[in-house]
């Protein structure tokens, strides 16, 4: 039966047990009254009549007297209600008739009237005794009206209290179980079933919940499996992979790390996993400088010998939170190996040209004294193109010589303290003969109280010479080129070229530095090696200062840099 039905049914009980005690109630009251009625109907009047006639026989007897007498005695013939009462009252009626024919004689009426009297008296005695016989009965009626009521009270008192007790544990007790078998399954227990052996709602909700329950466990079960299954896959191409890979989680616990990354740290992974990460790295160089460092390059003695890895960082995050990341070591040994010796190359190729190249341009000047001899036009045309080339060549050189020098770190750097002024009047004198071919204008701006800078001469004015070049080449003729120097903020000196060529695209400025770019569609004066740019940037950086570029297509390019004052 539904809980609805188990409802219904209990509260029309309880109501029919409340109308059967009125309706008992109701029927022994009505009881009551008809004994109380028929007490007063049968009996009260009938003493009422007698009652009259016995007075009108204590008067005179008179006309008056027996009207009244004869009236009564007819009410009470009709008023018969108790055994013997009729013959009685037939009796009373004899009397009567001869008591009015003794009017004229006083004894015989008085005589009369005493046995009136006594017929009176006994039958006022029949309904005197029959009245106390009804106010038994109905006392009776009262007393067992009084048992009945009490007991189906009782009966309904017992039922209501039972459904007082029971019935909100009938409802709550099963709420109670699913709200703790609910919070058992949001702790992920899934085993946790519900027991309703009852066939109602209740055992509805219990099967619909333990199939809940099922498809959960089974999901979750299938889901840890996958998760497990893609663990170990991941795992297994962690260990697989030839770089080093650590991972440490947003609390700084080494969650991971492969046997490359064990073998470089040195510690075996059941030292590393687990544990908190800067604790090891204490009594550890190697993973100190891990995690602290910033350096993007390493060089790392493991395996015997030295090798060089670089350090690649990458944060992990879960909806925008971080919750870790993976170190990873790329062992860049044997590029850097091929490097080293493409540097090696380069330099020892730059410093053997150096010597035919000097040699090339002393016979270049001993063809253009004329005291080895004259040389008609062209063939001053011819040396004249040959000393350009010279130059261009021994420029080149120059620059892969310098390049070679800071790839190697073998730069050095002559610190001094020189106002800018000087920098800039070597490099506009060394770039006049360029600029007076090309028709080209500098000007200058550099006030005279600007403090000294802290730098090495030679290469700030190697940068500068090379800014100011590509700015001549890269404008048209009789145009003008901005050489501007000023102080920023309190502790550095800001240069700036600017010329007002065709400028550069905005996609090529952030390769602008980078070794060996080339801006597409330059033509062949206009581009060199494609190192000096990279080489101003490595000169300025070795010095503490830093080095820019902006630029508008049709409007020009604005090359700055500065440098720390001091």
């Amino acid at each position: 039966m539904s809980i609805k039905n188990k409802l219904r049914a209990g509260i029309s009980f309880l109501f029919l047990l409340a109308l059967l005690c009125s309706g008992l109630a109701a029927y022994y009251l009505q009881q009551l009254s008809n004994d109380s009625k028929a007490i007063l109907k049968d009996n009260y009047n009938t003493l009422n009549y007698l009652k009259n006639i016995s007075s009108e026989l204590d008067a005179p007897l008179t006309p008056a007297s027996l009207k009244v007498i004869s009236t009564n005695l007819t009410a009470q013939e009709h008023n018969i209600t108790e055994p013997g009462e009729k013959q009685l009252t037939s009796s009373l009626r004899s009397l009567y008739n001869s008591y009015q024919l003794s009017a004229n004689n006083p004894v015989q009426a008085a005589q009369l009237a005493v046995k009136m009297r006594n017929t009176i008296n006994t039958i006022m005695t029949i309904n005197m005794d029959a009245i106390r016989l009804k106010d038994a009965k109905a006392s009776d009626t009262a007393k067992h009206a009084l048992i009945i009521i009490a007991l189906i009270g009782s009966f309904c008192f017992l039922i209501s209290f039972s459904f007082m007790v029971n019935f909100p544990g009938y409802i709550a007790t099963p709420i109670r179980e699913l709200t703790q078998s609910i919070l058992q399954i949001a702790n992920k227990n899934y085993s946790k079933r519900l027991v309703f052996n009852s066939k109602d709602e209740y055992g509805e909700l219990a099967d619909a919940f333990n199939q809940m329950a099922k498809k959960l466990s089974e999901y979750e079960t299938s889901n840890l499996a996958n998760v497990l299954f893609e663990k170990r896959r991941i795992e297994t191409i962690i260990n697989s992979m030839h770089d080093a890979l650590i991972g440490v989680d947003d609390k700084q616990t080494i969650i991971f790390a492969n046997d490359v990354a064990c073998n470089l740290i040195g510690l075996p992974k059941d030292k590393l996993i687990n544990e908190f990460a800067p604790h090891i790295a204490e009594e550890n160089d190697l993973l100190r400088n891990i995690l602290v460092t910033d350096n993007r390059k390493m060089k790392i003695f493991a395996d015997g010998q030295e090798s060089y890895f670089t350090k690649e960082v990458l944060d992990v995050t879960n909806d925008a939170r971080f919750i870790g990341k993976v170190i990873i070591l790329k062992n860049i040994t044997e590029f850097q190996q091929l490097d080293e010796a493409k540097t090696n190359f380069i330099a020892t190729i730059s410093h053997e040209l150096k010597t035919p190249i000097s040699s090339i341009k002393m016979s270049l000047k001993l063809l253009e004294d004329d005291r080895v001899g004259q040389v008609n036009t062209e063939q001053r045309s011819l040396l004249e193109n040959i000393e350009d080339d010279t130059r261009r060549l021994l420029h080149i050189t120059g620059e892969l010589l310098d390049m070679g020098q800071l790839e190697t770190g073998k730069i050095q750097l002559n610190f001094g303290s020189t106002h800018p002024q000087n920098i800039v009047d070597y490099a506009v004198k060394a770039v006049k003969f360029i600029a007076d071919q090309r028709h080209v204008t500098i000007k200058v701006k550099c006030d005279a109280t600007l403090p000294n800078v802290r730098a090495d001469l030679d290469k700030s004015t190697w940068v500068l010479i090379n800014l100011l070049s590509n700015a001549i080449k890269y404008s048209r003729e009789n145009a003008e080129v901005d050489l501007t120097v000023e102080k920023h903020k309190k502790d550095s000196i800001y240069f700036s070229v600017t010329d007002h060529g065709q400028g550069i695209e905005h996609k090529y400025l952030s390769r602008i530095f980078d070794r060996y770019f080339k801006i597409p569609g330059a033509t062949t004066e206009q581009t060199g090696t494609g190192l000096g740019l990279a080489i101003a940037k490595d000169f300025i950086e070795a010095q503490a200062g830093k080095i820019s570029v902006e630029s508008e297509m049709g409007e020009g390019s604005k090359f700055c840099f500065w440098l720390p004052i001091g």
